[in-house]
């Protein structure tokens, strides 16, 4: 009943879609992130000797358990804390000083949080955390949907049909041929984003280790906050204001974009096949398409799919156009923008899975697919022209220009016309040979090799 009450449908109707991000963008997961950054700093300060302190494996284990048994309930304790001291990082570190004193270690309680900032905690937490998301759950779903389109692009790579440029009828391909063009597509941008590492700065209040040279002069800052944050797998940013500028964050967004309009790309095409009865939608019978006409089986997943990429596109606009402008050293403005990136994945996994699902309903309609191309014989013009060429006819385009555009042409149009080529015999056997639903060049072979 508590999704009834929700006023966002990623949390409501589509809570079944979106569950699985709830461990990476959720306000309890933010918490625990922060939560893992702090004690990992206080751990990595000790172990390369920066502060003047040893600490024993048992002592490990216990702060390790911290983050460890961290759970809802724990959660709320921050929250409670930093109900009243109204700073959400700070109330992170009070935590922690409560936690080290229930477990005998109040003697690191001043190393807690020291020499940083809030959004040196809170810059690195939202790059694992997308990272994390990514990883987890974004590329695993985004596998199934590739999957499934090199299924069908290997199941229909010989299954042929008319082509259409322009919305006109053109050269054939094949449906296989065509889907396959999405999955290189999205292969080819996903590659990038996987390869792109996010930036974290670890550099304190304005980026320049200002209070660390003062407290600890000895210590090579640089060289040890860049070993902190590749120790993360994050790429280290050395020149920065208070925070980290999030232009490798709207890179990673302008990635993500680009898939969404390539999958929105395969959703349109798929809506336009089913609608020209290219494709059949496998009906079941317990489901309803219109509340008037019970003849009807709508394309609604491709539909939702368009719909909820225009709404992850809306937010990517808002964010990359603005996320990587912050006021002097810093402004509050792009802490806000930084949470909604949770809602931009969720649109998106909303998609992916929306996609998936109108995938596995369709079924080619092979006698409606045959039955155009015999009717369309003047897609072959393009095939006789070329020949035409070859044997050095000279007008070989305005030749069947004349004959074909704008006018319906039959097959025996086409032989007349061939029959009476005065060109190389083999070449005009082959033009009288050859059929619309046999001219598709190198398809399957562009579908196998790729």
């Amino acid at each position: 009943m508590n999704e009834l009450l929700n006023i966002s449908p990623i949390d409501g109707r589509y809570k079944n879609k979106t569950k699985e991000l709830e461990n990476y963008f959720s306000e309890y997961a933010l918490i625990k992130y922060r939560l893992f950054i702090e004690i990992s700093w206080i751990k990595f300060i000790i172990n390369e000797n920066i502060i003047d302190e040893k600490i024993a494996p048992s002592e490990e284990k216990k702060i390790n358990d911290i983050y460890g048994n961290f759970d809802l309930e724990e959660a709320k304790k921050v929250k409670e804390i930093e109900n009243t001291v109204k700073h959400d990082v700070k109330a992170i570190e009070y935590y922690l000083q409560e936690k080290f004193i229930n477990i005998n270690l109040e003697r690191l309680i001043p190393f807690i949080h020291i020499t940083l900032t809030s959004e040196d905690i809170n810059n690195t937490s939202y790059n694992l955390i997308i990272s994390d998301a990514l990883n987890n759950v974004y590329y695993k779903n985004f596998e199934l949907l590739l999957s499934k389109l090199d299924l069908l692009s290997e199941k229909y790579k010989g299954i042929s049909m008319l082509g259409h440029t322009h919305g006109q009828i053109a050269t054939p391909t094949t449906v296989g041929k065509e889907l396959k063009v999405f999955s290189f597509r999205l292969k080819s941008v996903l590659n990038l984003l996987k390869n792109l590492k996010l930036r974290s700065k670890f550099s304190g209040a304005v980026g320049n280790y200002n209070c660390h040279v003062v407290a600890f002069p000895n210590v090579d800052w640089i060289k040890e906050t860049k070993k902190f944050v590749e120790s993360l797998d994050l790429e280290y940013n050395p020149l920065t204001t208070q925070i980290e500028s999030h232009d490798f964050v709207c890179v990673l967004l302008s990635y993500l974009k680009i898939l969404n309009n390539i999958i929105k790309d395969l959703n349109s095409d798929m809506w336009l096949y089913i609608s020209n009865n290219y494709f059949y939608e496998k009906s079941n019978n317990k489901e309803v398409g219109s509340s008037v006409m019970p003849h009807k089986v709508n394309p609604i997943n491709h539909e939702n799919s368009m719909a909820n990429i225009e709404m992850s596109n809306s937010l990517i606009d808002a964010l990359v156009n603005n996320l990587s402008i912050s006021r002097m050293q810093r402004d509050l403005s792009d802490s806000s923008k930084m949470r909604n990136i949770g809602v931009i994945m969720s649109h998106s996994l909303i998609s992916i899975k929306e996609t998936l699902v109108g995938l596995n309903k369709l079924e080619v309609n092979e006698e409606l697919l045959n039955s155009e191309l015999d009717n369309h014989y003047e897609v072959l013009t393009e095939a006789i022209q070329t020949m035409l060429r070859k044997n050095k006819v000279n007008n070989a385009y305005e030749l069947l220009k004349k004959l074909s555009r704008g006018k319906k042409i039959t097959k025996k149009d086409i032989k007349d016309f061939v029959n009476k080529l005065d060109i190389n015999k083999e070449d005009k056997k082959i033009l009288l040979k050859l059929e619309p639903k046999d001219y598709i060049g190198l398809c399957e072979k562009i579908v196998d090799n790729n």
